[in-house]
């Protein structure tokens, strides 16, 4: 299959607030909004995340809200403790970090008015071994 986008679609009846926390709070361009969707990206590039109503029409069968449950959105920057102080600051909840993990990241994680667990990360060095319980071992 050749893409030519794809982005995930949460089931929400909070269209306005999400609207709100991903332009406004995130930082993200609005690319599309009706009354029952929000579609927005990250400085107009492909990264894009929707927020549909459950009650409209052109909903696929499988008509669930979203339950807060198993879906957890990365979004990676440079400088992740200026992102969690702007947030701070902004009266977003930090609930986990910012803190350097050892798989290498250092990060911070949110929940935006949906409930999606939003997971804000820099890619750094790894503790050192600990991939090496997770990696195969090769043949010599």
């Amino acid at each position: 299959m050749r893409l030519s986008g794809m982005y995930p679609i949460v089931m929400t009846d909070r269209l306005a607030e999400c609207r709100r926390f991903w332009t406004e709070t995130l930082g993200f361009d609005l690319v599309f909004e009706a009354t029952w969707i929000v579609v927005v990206s990250s400085s107009g590039s492909l990264n894009l995340v929707a927020f549909m109503s459950p009650d409209h029409p052109s909903v696929p069968p499988g008509r669930e809200r979203f339950g807060e449950a198993g879906l957890l959105l990365t979004l990676e920057t440079e400088d992740v403790d200026a992102e969690s102080d702007r947030l701070s600051a902004r009266g977003v909840e930090i609930l986990h970090g910012p803190v350097d993990e050892p798989w290498g990241q250092r990060r911070f994680l949110i929940r935006d008015p949906a409930g999606v667990w939003v997971d804000v990360v820099r890619q750094i060095a790894p503790a050192e071994g600990f991939w090496e319980r997770y990696t195969p071992a090769r043949p010599p």
